[in-house]
């Protein structure tokens, strides 16, 4: 930190006012001797908490010569050292052997008590050796000692401290101000850092000072995760106690290589047949789910993890500034269903700071990415939503006074996420073969997918589900757009038997809709287009979903089976629904073998078509006898 003379200063904090002047000059002209300062000014101060000796600050660094600062160092050392092991022992007869272990580990103490600068004897001479045997003990002591880069904050506002004197900081190191305060260096100038603050750090104000760590923000991680409710720095706030964590993980870590990845080729299954047939997800791959807000997106992230169980997947659940009432009730929901025991949820709530949500998606990431590299696990992890997680970037940017740009985000925003979601990947099988599957989240407003965020997410992602408003107030639900919804991974991450019923029925419902739009302007239709749009109609009803309710792989074969197959032409769409999910009962309870070769061969042989074939035209004859108004039509 320079003054404005363009002198270095360096400040010497002693244990009491009555050192001489001509010492503490001394003192420093021999340190700046050690550091090759030229020119300086001296600022002393007073700390009677030293106990003896002094502490230099300097060049943004701070030099430890103080008895209190030794005395916990040796403090450290007994502690780490293996020696004194044996004080943890209450008997009285190995009182000797514990005096021993304690005189060892202070032997081997390597921190001369001496004040070095105070010392005359090792300042006398110019010679070479006497030269080298100084510079030996200072680095010796430096070494022992761990010299601290130090900061003095400027200014702090709105969560954003100013802080000078860290002249080696580098981007996103984690900045300690006390035990409990700490921040994120996210921008670099030539006089200053501007540091995030990750919590509410009321300590942290003008005048304080702080220390660099070396180190990133990291969070826990681990099996122990499992079943939890976290924050972003991986504090539990379920109330269910500590987290046994033995490892932790940096929250940014570079996405895998395309060497270190393999194609994807094994359905992620949601559950959703609206979703499973026509825009099937893979293990591995990065599906957008994208529409207004309460269109049901939250809805199908929780589905989803919902039908993981027994699947050997393992989920994380990342909420971004949404009310804290709705975190709950998703975890009250997973606990019910019995979800959160291979689950975490991680939770930055809407009263959180904006570092905290700015933090969050890449936390969930690290936790989940530990699953699938070190565990081998098949990991998913949803992000809801990274709307939100952009906007609270913005507002830390315009704080720390990044230009803005279109619609005030600051240039980098693209960046923002796409070093989030290239972290999902299928690893090779020479890393184990994990999976991290991801399901970011984005609001859109009004429809409008061609936004800013919104077109930057699409854009990173293998495809995207959008849900619409009109189809939603409608009562399809799930309120899937099919001609905006696309996988680009497409059939790769569907069994045989899902690919091979559900290849019509895109082609099906399309055609339905062009219809549909062209059958409202007149009303003489021919046949072939009242069976379209009659086609349309039933398919339609039997995509609809309860939430909470996902199906299997075998029941929407089968279901999808009697749709595209012209089984259920016959029927109103308004029997649809009732008609398929006995049929589907019917089978699972008289015919189970049926519904376990589709599960086990992922395939729809003809041998089990005709089966199915039979068993339906049974249940055809039985539900038509039992409804009067269809017994005239099949007359």
């Amino acid at each position: 930190m320079n003054n404005n003379s363009g002198f270095e200063v360096i400040r010497i904090v002693t244990a009491s006012d009555d050192m001489p002047p001509e010492k503490v000059a001394l003192i420093a002209r021999r340190f700046a001797e050690h550091l090759h300062i030229q020119g300086y000014t001296i600022q002393q101060e007073t700390d009677s908490s030293l106990i003896g000796g002094y502490v230099i600050y300097a060049q943004g660094t701070k030099y430890d010569y103080s008895f209190a600062g030794q005395l916990s160092r040796i403090a450290r050392h007994l502690k780490t050292d293996r020696g004194t092991d044996a004080d943890q022992s209450a008997d009285p007869d190995e009182a000797a052997e514990i005096h021993r272990s304690l005189t060892e580990a202070l032997a081997d103490f390597n921190e001369s008590p001496a004040m070095l600068f105070e010392d005359d004897e090792l300042w006398e001479g110019e010679d070479p050796e006497q030269e080298q045997k100084r510079e030996k003990l200072l680095s010796d002591f430096a070494l022992a000692s761990q010299v601290e880069q130090v900061g003095k904050v400027i200014s702090v506002s709105d969560g954003v401290a100013k802080v000078s004197g860290l002249e080696n900081c580098v981007a996103s190191e984690l900045i300690m101000f006390s035990e409990n305060s700490y921040g994120i260096a996210m921008n670099l100038e030539t006089d200053s850092v501007g540091v995030v603050l990750l919590n509410e750090c009321r300590d942290v104000v003008e005048g304080v000072m702080c220390h660099r760590t070396g180190t990133t923000v990291s969070v826990p991680v681990g099996r122990g995760m499992l079943g939890r409710v976290v924050d972003p720095l991986g504090n539990p706030i379920d109330g269910k106690g500590i987290i046994r964590s033995t490892s932790r993980r940096p929250i940014e870590t570079p996405a895998p290589g395309i060497i270190s990845r393999s194609p994807i080729c094994e359905p992620l299954s949601t559950g959703i047949t609206a979703i499973d047939a026509m825009t099937p997800i893979g293990r591995g791959q990065r599906e957008l789910i994208i529409g207004d807000r309460q269109t049901g997106k939250t809805a199908i992230a929780i589905d989803t993890i919902i039908n993981q169980r027994g699947k050997n997947v393992l989920c994380v659940y990342v909420a971004i500034g949404q009310k804290m009432s709705n975190i709950v009730q998703v975890a009250k929901t997973l606990e019910q269903y019995n979800a959160m025991e291979y689950t975490v949820i991680v939770a930055a709530s809407a009263s959180q700071p904006a570092s905290l949500q700015y933090v969050a998606p890449y936390a969930g990431c690290a936790i989940a990415e530990d699953f699938m590299y070190n565990d081998h696990e098949d990991v998913l992890i949803v992000y809801d939503d990274l709307s939100k997680h952009a906007q609270a970037y913005r507002a830390i940017s315009l704080l720390l006074r990044r230009p803005p740009g279109r619609e005030a985000y600051p240039g980098d925003v693209f960046y923002l996420h796409s070093r989030l979601l290239e972290r999902s990947a299928k690893l090779s099988d020479d890393l184990g073969g994990g999976s991290l599957t991801a399901l970011p989240i984005i609001e859109t407003l009004s429809g409008d997918i061609s936004a800013y965020i919104p077109t930057n997410v699409i854009s990173i992602t293998d495809g995207q589900i959008y849900l619409e408003s009109e189809l939603f107030f409608a009562g399809q639900r799930p309120a899937i757009n099919v001609g905006l919804s696309v996988s680009r991974v497409g059939g790769a991450a569907q069994t045989k038997a899902m690919k091979k019923v559900a290849g019509p029925l895109r082609i099906s419902l399309a055609q339905a809709r062009e219809m549909a739009a062209f059958a409202q302007f007149g009303s003489d239709l021919d046949v072939n287009t009242q069976k379209q749009l009659k086609r349309g109609e039933i398919l339609n009803e039997i995509l609809k979903q309860e939430q909470f309710s996902p199906m299997q792989m075998d029941e929407q074969v089968v279901m999808l089976y009697l749709a595209t197959n012209e089984k259920l032409t016959f029927l109103d769409k308004e029997d649809a629904k009732e008609y398929v999910t006995e049929f589907i009962q019917r089978m699972s309870v008289l015919h189970p073998e049926i519904m376990k070769r589709i599960i086990e061969s992922r395939v729809l042989d003809d041998d089990t078509k005709k089966e199915i074939d039979e068993i339906e035209a049974e249940y055809h004859a039985m539900f038509v006898a039992e409804h009067k108004e269809y017994q005239h039509r099949e007359a």
